[in-house]
Formats: C-alpha cells, sequence, structure tokens
C-alpha cells in the first residue's frame, strides 16, 4: 500500500491546482440534486474496470481483477487507460478522468469498479464530466485512495457511491457477504461494518475487532467519508462533501499517532467536525509508532470525545481483509451506546 506520507508535497500542489481549474472553469458547473440510487449488481452486469489513482506493478496482476471480477459471473470491459503507467500513477490526470467519464457515459456498461487504490484521485476531479455522471447513475465501488472520488462524486451529483474492496483483491468469506448484501439485494435495518461472530472458548476473548464506545448516544444521518487522509485533502476544494448532520466514518492506513492527530484537528478547527450528527472511526491499519507518543485510542479520545455526538471506534471499515460495504450518501443510524451502524435505507434500487 502506497504511504501518501511521502506525497505532502504533491498533495499541497494538487489542491493548489485543483483550486486553479476550478476557477478557470474546468471544474463542472454540475450542482447536488436529489440522492440518486444506482441500480443493485446482478450476474451478467457489464462491469467497467478503471484505475483511477495508482496501477500494478504487472500487469498479470490486472488479469487477476479482471478474473475476480469475472467470478461473480460479470462481464467487464477494462477502461481505454487501464494498463497506462505514470510514476505512482495509473496515467496521466485527464486520461484516468477520461475513463470515468466514459464508463458513466456509456449506456451498456453497467457498473463501474476500481482496481485499486494508491495515490492520486484528487488530481483527476476536475476533468469529470459530473454532470453526465448524475445523468447516468450506476454502481462505483473502490476504497483508500478512491475515497476523494466517492465523495466528490456524491457531492456533486447526489449519487450514492460505495466505499468497498477493490478489484485487485479476493474477498473473503466476510467480505463477500457483506458486499453481496448491500449491492445485490435492496436490503436495509441491518448492521453495517459489524464485527465478524467471535467463536469464544475456555481461556480467550475477543482481540482483534473489539468495539469501543468513545462517547455514548444515536443519531440518524446520511453516510460520508471513507480514508481520513483523503477527507483532508478535499477541505476548501469544491468536491468535499457536505458534513452538516452527516454520520462520517472513517479509516487510515501506515499513519503514526501523531499524523491522525493531525488530521482530525484540521478537521476539528476548519468547522467540519461540529457540524456532524455522529463519528465512527473504523480500523487504523499499522498505525503503531516506536518513538514516544500518545496512542490512536488517546488521539481518537481526545481529538472526538470534545464533539459530543455519538462516536464509536473498531467497525470493519479500512484497509483489512474482513470488510464491510458502506455506502456513501444513504441515510443510516449510529448507535454508539449499543456499538452499531444500521443501514436505514436500501442503498441501490
Amino acid at each position: 500500500m502506497t504511504n501518501r506520507r511521502n506525497f505532502i508535497k504533491a498533495t499541497v500542489s494538487a489542491a493548489v491546482a485543483t483550486h486553479f481549474l476550478a476557477a478557470s472553469g474546468v471544474a463542472s458547473a454540475a450542482k447536488k440534486g436529489p440522492t440518486l440510487k444506482p441500480k443493485r449488481l446482478k450476474a451478467g452486469d457489464n462491469i467497467g474496470l478503471i484505475a483511477p489513482s495508482s496501477n500494478t506493478w504487472e500487469n498479470e496482476d490486472i488479469y487477476f481483477a479482471i478474473d475476480v471480477l469475472k467470478s461473480f459471473g460479470f462481464k467487464v470491459t477494462p477502461g481505454d487507460h487501464l494498463f497506462d503507467r505514470h510514476g505512482y500513477l495509473a496515467g496521466k490526470d485527464k486520461d484516468r478522468a477520461a475513463d470515468v467519464n466514459k464508463m458513466f457515459a456509456d449506456k451498456d456498461i453497467d457498473a463501474i469498479y476500481c482496481l485499486r487504490g494508491g495515490y492520486g484521485s484528487p488530481r483527476m476531479l476536475p476533468f469529470l464530466d459530473f454532470d453526465t455522471i448524475g445523468k447516468n447513475p450506476k454502481v462505483l465501488v473502490g476504497y483508500s485512495d478512491v475515497t476523494a472520488l466517492l465523495n466528490a462524486i456524491h457531492a456533486k451529483t447526489g449519487l450514492v457511491t460505495f466505499h468497498g474492496p477493490i478489484a485487485k483483491q479476493n474477498f473473503s468469506d466476510y467480505t463477500l457477504a457483506n458486499f453481496k448484501k448491500v449491492l445485490f439485494q435492496p436490503n436495509h435495518n441491518f448492521e453495517l461494518a459489524k464485527p465478524p461472530v467471535f467463536e469464544s472458548k475456555e481461556g480467550q476473548a475477543e482481540k482483534a475487532n473489539r468495539l469501543t464506545t468513545i462517547v455514548p448516544g444515536k443519531a440518524t444521518g446520511r453516510l460520508i467519508g471513507g480514508n481520513l487522509s483523503l477527507l483532508v485533502q478535499l477541505v476548501g476544494t469544491p468536491y468535499e462533501p457536505d458534513y452538516k448532520n452527516k454520520i462520517l466514518f472513517l479509516e487510515d492506513v501506515e499513519e503514526e499517532p501523531y499524523r491522525i492527530d493531525g488530521m482530525l484537528t484540521h478537521l476539528l478547527v476548519s468547522g467540519r467536525l461540529n457540524k456532524l450528527a455522529g463519528v465512527v472511526f473504523g480500523k487504523c491499519t499499522d498505525c503503531e509508532t516506536k518513538r514516544r507518543s500518545l496512542t490512536i485510542e488517546q488521539v481518537l479520545n481526545d481529538r472526538l470525545g470534545v464533539l459530543n455526538i455519538p462516536a464509536l471506534r473498531g467497525l470493519m471499515i479500512g484497509h483489512i481483509e474482513d470488510m464491510a460495504t458502506i455506502p456513501v450518501g444513504v441515510v443510516a443510524t449510529l448507535d454508539a451506546s449499543k456499538k452499531t451502524l444500521t443501514l436505514n435505507e436500501t442503498a441501490v434500487s
């Protein structure tokens, strides 16, 4: 997994470029309308496969991803630039954006799947045709760096997008069951990202997937969120989500506690977190530190505890083998006291 810490300077440059391009009229003037729900997935669907961020090291990994999608009974249409590489990017910004635009515009494409995350999706946001995207609602799935794409599209069009497994991975039994429950069947009133059942034995207790109430209480709102690093990159741009009365879900990977502290502090002092109805922090994978430091537990209790809204830690959201699929833009209820996040409406039609 790409460590975004090494790209801070590039990120700042990309943000400046984003403002410039938006001001110059390159960004679409599309406005958010009513919530748009895409059609549910089914065997036989034609899936457009794109790489909006980084690419794989070898082409064979792309063919592996195609085979993963075909295992669902899908047909797969590769993006025109799926095999492109440009340093740590999966091709030039305009080309990656062109693949997104074409997949949404193509009437023969039923849904769109992301090959992987990595780095780079914010760079192409100014080149997206949000008007066409909003007129052609389709399932879009990915996570990690794809967070920027998922939230920007929802913010600009109202389309429900999906923070879920990438194509370049085998699905665990847990990942598969949660993926199908959200995207193949129009279900609701079930718990999202609930940890797998732990088979208790004498002398043992659940350790890896414990749930922690940071602030008790109950709140209802539309879901936004994903990777914390990417949400911070969207602050102040035309593509950031509206935080007012939302349930924010977060995760991250390979970030030390001081970095998580800094990013949460940025969202806090910029006035984003105090607009929320509730917040969920899933997993922070490989976020330990060897230096003298606050722990992730201390950081989350300090930064989220001051909000006085329901806050929960530990749901199956993030860079983990058993990962849940979370719809961005759908109403859910967070009960931090009971340690549950419940989907209140179907995410697909």
